[in-house]
């Protein structure tokens, strides 16, 4: 905790505190975990493509809240606090604010004009009320969403294990992947730290190097 001080004291970047950790250990010949995970899993676009189709076989509805849920790059938690109100699909591109994030990072994302108009046949006359509601019109609980996740995952026969939290990673990595800048992605993902947004920066990079080796290694 002391050393977190002093590095915000003297406004180090993320570069430089790793260069400050590499060189300490490298002097008290320190070794990092082995087994420290430095990257977040995520999902192919095609294992999401399965994910979202299994789920719209189970019930319209419940394809669209996965679709939603992955292309907004939303927290679960600010994901069923959704409410019509917070659609602003006659902009462009059209987009949704996120309210009651993580830490008070409220702000607005940009979803598919193909998504915006499922919303909006989604929705219908109705003008009011959460985005998503069960079929006593009560809002959807985190552990709801989980579930509907989860079975769309086994339905699809995808074997990692995928959370909400795995599709937020997914959607970052994937946006990296096409060349959006990190700052870009911090933004559309709502942290309030950049050595947050990194973390998928590394995943992506990961990524790159797998599909290089799998492009390019002799069999």
């Amino acid at each position: 905790m002391e050393t977190v001080k002093l590095w915000r004291k003297h406004h180090l970047s993320y570069d430089q505190t790793k260069h400050v950790v590499e060189q300490t250990r490298r002097a008290l010949n320190l070794h990092p975990p082995r087994d420290r995970e430095r990257t977040v899993e995520r999902l192919s676009h095609q294992e999401v493509e399965r994910l979202i189709e299994h789920a719209y076989r189970r019930a319209p509805r419940y394809g669209l809240m996965l679709k939603t849920l992955f292309y907004s790059g939303a927290r679960v938690s600010e994901f069923v606090n959704l409410t019509v109100a917070d659609l602003h699909l006659d902009l462009d591109p059209p987009q949704i604010r996120i309210l009651h994030a993580k830490g008070g990072s409220d702000g607005y994302v940009p979803v598919l004009p193909s998504l915006a108009q499922e919303l909006r046949t989604h929705l219908g006359s109705r003008s009011s009320g959460s985005l998503f509601e069960s079929n006593r019109s009560a809002r959807y609980t985190p552990r709801m969403v989980q579930r509907v996740v989860h079975d769309a995952a086994v339905s699809a026969g995808i074997e990692k294990v995928v959370t909400p939290h795995r599709l937020r990673a997914s959607v970052a990595t994937l946006l990296l992947d096409a060349g959006m800048p990190l700052d870009q992605v911090q933004k559309f993902l709502r942290h309030k730290r950049i050595t947050t947004t990194q973390i998928y920066a590394q995943t992506s990079a990961k990524n790159m190097g797998d599909q290089y080796l799998k492009a390019l290694e002799r069999r």
